[in-house]
């Protein structure tokens, strides 16, 4: 995380808590010229509309007032969603079992996605099974891994 998103982040969880949410991610990225901050929430029986534009009007006026971000922003919030990222060792821990997209920053065995079943996690390097066969990528070569909802 960068600084910004810790700042974010410890500003928004108190906030989130006294709603029955968690955060699950911050992003502030740019695209396409403009700025983003983004709040990634989540909650155990799921997220609906109305908590994101609750969470999103109650943490709006924290952002007013305590201004951590100097240039201009878009805020958005949303839902951690079903095909959410995995990223923290907790994650991995609480989905393992679960299928999973793993994205590769190059090639790996001629190929950069790979669909299986989450089945080990170990220092940020993270084993999936393919089709029964075991195969772990190093946390070097992960670029996302993402919860995957099969029908």
């Amino acid at each position: 995380m960068n600084k910004t998103s810790d700042i974010i982040t410890a500003l928004a969880t108190p906030v989130a808590e006294e709603m029955g949410l968690s955060i699950w991610d911050v992003e502030f990225v740019k695209e396409g010229g403009e700025r983003y901050l983004r709040v990634y929430i989540d909650k155990a029986d799921g997220v609906s509309i109305d908590d994101c534009e609750r969470f999103s009007r109650a943490f709006d006026v924290i952002l007013d007032r305590e201004d951590p971000i100097a240039e201009s922003y878009i805020f958005e919030v949303s839902s951690a969603g079903l095909e959410r990222r995995l990223y923290r060792p907790s994650d991995f821990e609480a989905y393992m079992g679960s299928a999973v997209t793993l994205k590769t920053f190059a090639l790996h065995n001629g190929k950069k996605e790979f669909e299986g079943i989450l089945s080990g996690y170990n220092n940020g390097d993270v084993t999936i099974e393919i089709e029964g066969v075991s195969e772990t990528f190093d946390k070097k070569e992960i670029a996302t891994v993402r919860l995957r909802v099969e029908f």
